[in-house]
């Protein structure tokens, strides 16, 4: 689950669902562009999240190793 989260295309398919359920619903233009950026925003964040964590468990590893 963690590298579906990741994943930039994972994104862009809830972008690319969620315009085509906004428009289909009769949703403007600029509502259908504050929710796409709404959801890269997210993306962006738990991609962050996932590789600032991975990092960390990795760094922790690390010192447990050398002490």
């Amino acid at each position: 689950m963690k590298k579906k989260l990741s994943s930039r295309k994972f994104w862009a398919l809830l972008a690319a669902l969620a315009t085509s359920i906004l428009t289909a619903a009769g949703a403007g233009e600029n509502t259908v562009l504050q929710i796409m950026g709404i959801i890269s925003a997210v993306g962006a964040c738990v991609a962050y999240m996932l590789a600032e964590g991975i990092a960390d468990a990795a760094n922790a590893k690390d010192s447990d190793i050398n002490e």
